[in-house]
């Protein structure tokens, strides 16, 4: 598949440090076991369902700060990794992070493009080679309108016309309404669970609201396991 031309504006942002995030393990150490966990998880994405695998992925978790935007980013950067032009797009309307994660400005993103303000491409950046991140830009009023809305539905299908594979960063299940509506959209769901905070009965909830809307769960990923042989950060599919 053709690289979707733009500008690489890491360097000039945010230097090289930014690249070396602690949150970006799979470029910070990538001989480490985690960044070796985080291809795992390639690997089950890629071949795990083969007749028809999923495109848009929506990565979402039960709560907040259960590390969601950390597996979504890393998980993209393995892909681009394997050649695989990938989008991340940041959907967390309320409390976007996907621009901390990589260090970049966050003055324009989607909002503009669903506002018909800018072109989806004007404000993508590209913080490692095959992989591109549409940040949120100034937050709407109304985020779970923006995401039912027609506008989003055909940027989401220009998106995979133009990359192997699109990541959807969505907010967690159980506040708002807003990854039930991504989920109906995409071709799957990667459910992520903190090893210390996530309790079963938030896992069932988000399991049940996903499930109400017919959604894809493709798995869970856990992180933030402490012990054993993987040390502090790992994260696993299943």
């Amino acid at each position: 598949m053709q690289q979707p031309k733009t500008e690489s504006k890491m360097g000039k942002e945010t230097g090289a440090s930014a690249i070396a995030a602690e949150n970006l393990i799979t470029l910070a150490e990538p001989g480490g076991m985690a960044a070796e966990d985080y291809r795992t998880l390639r690997t089950s994405l890629l071949y795990t369902v083969v007749d028809n695998p999923p495109k848009v992925v929506v990565v979402t978790s039960p709560g907040p700060k259960e590390g969601k935007s950390t597996t979504c980013a890393n998980l993209g950067v393995v892909l681009a990794q394997a050649d695989k032009s990938t989008l991340i797009i940041d959907c967390d309307f309320r409390r976007p992070a996907m621009h901390q994660v990589f260090g970049l400005r966050n003055f324009k993103g989607v909002v503009n493009v669903l506002a018909n303000e800018l072109e989806l491409q004007e404000t993508w950046h590209e913080p490692v080679p095959f992989l591109k991140v549409a940040t949120v830009g100034p937050l709407p009023s109304r985020p779970a309108e923006l995401l039912g809305s027609k506008r989003f539905s055909e940027l989401l299908e220009k998106a995979r016309e133009q990359f192997d594979y699109v990541l959807l960063d969505a907010p967690p299940t159980a506040p708002v309404s807003d990854p039930a509506i991504l989920a109906t959209q995409g071709d799957g769901v990667l459910l992520v669970l903190d090893a210390q905070k996530t309790r079963k009965a938030s896992l069932r909830k988000a399991k049940r609201t996903l499930d109400a809307v017919g959604a894809s769960v493709l798995g869970t990923v856990m992180n933030n396991v402490k012990g054993g042989q993987k040390g502090l950060y790992s994260a696993y599919s299943y």
